[in-house]
This record gives C-alpha cells, sequence and structure tokens, in this order.
C-alpha cells in the first residue's frame, strides 16, 4: 500500500460501514461478474475507485461510494440464470428494488445504481457525481475482464478482509 492509504482506508470504510457487511452484500462474492472476479469485489473496486475521484472533486463521495458499492446488487449469476431482457438492459433495475428492500438511499444513490450503465441505457444520470460511477465502472470492468494489476487487488483484498 502506499503512503497515506491507511487514513484513506479507514475514511472510506467509514462511509460504507452499514453496507459492506450486509449478508446481502457479502452474497455478491457468490457471483462472477467479470473475468474471474466477483460481483462483490468488483462493486468494491468501483465504490473505492469512485470514492477517491468524487473526494478529489469535492462531488458527495460517501454517498459514491455507498451507491457505487449497491450499483450491481442484482444478487444472480447473470451467465447461468436468463431472465427476461438482456443482462446490461435490465440489471440495473433489479439492483435498485434489491438495495432499496435492505438500505435507506439517498436520491444520489438511488440515481447511481438506477444510471450506472448510461448510455447503455438511455435515461441520462441526473448528478455528476453519478457519471464519476458510470465512468469508473466501465474503467473497473476492464480492469475485472484483463487483470487487475497486483497493488489493485492487494488494497481490494484489504478492504474485503477486514471487518467493520
Amino acid at each position: 500500500m502506499k503512503k497515506g492509504d491507511s487514513e484513506k482506508i479507514s475514511a472510506y470504510r467509514a462511509a460504507v460501514s452499514q453496507m459492506i457487511g450486509h449478508p446481502k452484500v457479502r452474497e455478491m462474492d457468490s457471483y462472477i461478474q467479470h473475468g474471474k472476479t466477483t460481483c462483490l469485489s468488483h462493486c468494491v473496486y468501483v465504490s473505492w475507485t469512485s470514492w477517491r475521484l468524487a473526494r478529489l472533486l469535492n462531488l458527495f463521495p460517501d454517498e459514491v461510494a455507498r451507491g457505487a458499492l449497491l450499483h450491481d446488487l442484482f444478487l444472480y449469476d447473470w451467465h447461468v440464470t436468463k431472465l427476461p431482457g438482456l443482462h446490461a438492459f435490465t440489471h440495473p433495475k433489479r439492483a435498485l428494488s434489491n438495495a432499496e428492500q435492505f438500505f435507506e438511499l439517498t436520491p444520489r444513490e438511488k440515481d447511481i445504481i438506477r444510471h450506472h450503465m448510461w448510455p447503455v441505457t438511455p435515461a441520462l444520470p441526473k448528478y455528476a457525481s453519478t457519471l464519476i460511477v458510470v465512468f469508473a465502472d466501465k474503467y473497473c470492468a476492464v480492469l475485472d475482464t484483463f487483470g487487475m494489476p497486483r497493488r489493485f487487488r492487494s488494497l481490494m483484498e484489504s478492504l474485503l478482509e477486514r471487518e467493520l
């Protein structure tokens, strides 16, 4: 880890503490998202990346972190389970429905979950902070698919292994 990462990790963990240990969030570790990366690892990676950018831009970093953590809370293996409609188009609505069952969400967190697939899904995000997650999700998906750098794998492991 780089110098200063432990302080950032503590601040990030404080933002997501009520969600990251929840059994339904942890259930995402049972499903592969991209390549060999689980849905939970992907969501934490997107959440961490988005939180860092939102912090840098002063755009509601804690809400961004929480919305990004839940953005793929669809809770099924989309490689095996075939539901009506294409997964890319339908999973944001399912993820939002699941997230609303388990957490009280702000309008910004809802927008992040619902619109994280833009422009694949046509409705425009309402908040600039949502666009952070849109782009972080694409960036992280590419790294998930082609191999996450060792430094990031180590960081994700530390974020997931420590109990809150």
